[in-house]
């Protein structure tokens, strides 16, 4: 099936993209794989007429967002993502009007009518350098709390949270850490800033999907406990083939993120199925958002 699907993406000029969570099998077939804003802005860089994304909504709709010249398909346009559903763009203009004028930053984990109505957007990567790079000592922060209350730590900036979350990284509790590091000593414990504070603080490297694939790679240490999506732990045996991972707890799996298999990149390929398309009234102050965090170069 991989073979028929490639042929077929060759055949539509399609570049098929996977996130870090996706299945095994799934990620094996992309042209390229990697976190949600990275993937599409790799995309914009090609001449493919077509994305397929393997992933959640969100993260099509940034595709869509980056890339208004291509046709973004989902293979499974039920493939949500439960935090950004966690606050709506009405739910969001009623909290703006509710405070004082201040900067509204938004995670890329996040609808395009609700970055639509952001002033810039940020990444698990580099939350704590886009807050830095604002003038404003207070600002709101969405839609994740744990995200927030992290940045917040970092800058001594005062920082309105919005209560979302995100489920899979919520379930990491401290008494499954603590089994972990009983169990494997001697392992680094590498955990997503989406974690819940009191687990953020017994960590030993905070970091984005991203950023945790080039700390495994390149550290001295060979054995680490991986407080994410599970999913990660394909690709980061792939890059560091001779190191020892564990997951945090064998819970953080997204069903989600499970949803896309092979049978549903073929079909959406044969019937140019599950378009994503951002209307241009909310795409162009979307991408505002997004243009301002690609800016700061961050």
């Amino acid at each position: 099936m991989q073979s028929k699907i490639k042929a077929l993406a060759r055949k539509r000029n399609a570049i098929i993209l996977a996130h870090n969570y996706q299945p095994p099998e799934i990620q094996d077939l992309a042209d390229m794989c990697g976190d949600s804003l990275e993937l599409s802005r790799k995309a914009a860089q090609t001449d493919a007429a077509v994305i397929v994304f393997c992933g959640v909504h969100f993260m099509a709709e940034t595709a869509s967002i980056l890339c208004p010249d291509k046709q973004v398909l989902l293979p499974r346009m039920d493939a949500g993502c439960l935090m950004a559903d966690m606050i709506t763009a009405e739910a969001l203009q009623a909290k703006i009007d509710s405070l004082p004028p201040m900067p509204v930053v938004t995670y890329v984990n996040s609808t395009a009518d609700v970055k639509a109505l952001s002033t810039v957007c940020c990444t698990s990567a580099n939350v704590v350098q886009v807050v830095n790079s604002l003038a404003a000592d207070e600002m709101l922060l969405t839609p994740d709390r744990n995200l927030a209350m992290y940045a917040a730590s970092k800058t001594g900036k005062k920082i309105h949270v919005w209560d979302g979350y995100c489920p899979t990284h919520e379930w990491l509790k401290i008494e499954d850490v603590t089994a972990a590091r009983a169990a494997h000593p001697r392992a680094v414990f590498l955990v997503h800033p989406e974690c819940r504070p009191e687990i953020v603080q017994l960590a030993d490297v905070v970091a984005s999907t991203s950023g945790m694939l080039r700390h495994v790679a390149q550290a001295q240490e060979t054995e680490f406990i991986i407080g994410t999506e599970m999913g990660i732990l394909h690709p980061m045996q792939k890059t560091a083939p001779g190191k020892k991972l564990y997951p945090a707890s064998t819970k953080m799996s997204c069903k989600n993120m499970k949803k896309i298999g092979l049978a549903d990149v073929l079909k959406s390929l044969e019937e140019m199925s599950g378009e994503v398309k951002v209307p241009e009234e909310i795409r162009i102050p979307a991408l505002k958002a997004v243009q301002a965090m690609i800016d700061l170069k961050i």
